[in-house]
């Protein structure tokens, strides 16, 4: 996975994203489950459709925010599953 990298993101519904790797794999990742299960404020938010889908693709990773205050490990994105 050295090189591997988001190269497309697109909403879907709820909390869920398809993913499109540099390798052309393609994930759908609901990440429903890790915002209503980790109630912080800096994640809670999110759970706000509108924000959910104000994500963005920079250095290869899906991230929400100005100062990337949500960001998840490129290998849990790969294997379509958020663990917490």
């Amino acid at each position: 996975m050295n090189n591997l990298e988001v190269v497309n993101a697109e909403y879907l519904d709820g909390y869920k994203l398809k993913l499109v790797f540099s390798d052309k794999t393609v994930k759908v990742v609901d990440f429903g489950n890790f915002l209503i299960k980790k109630p912080h404020p800096q994640y809670s938010k999110y759970l706000d459709i509108p924000k959910f889908k104000d994500f963005k693709i920079e250095m290869g990773n899906v991230v929400w925010g100005e100062n990337w205050d949500l960001i998840f490990p490129l290998s849990q994105l790969y294997r379509g599953k958020i663990t917490y």
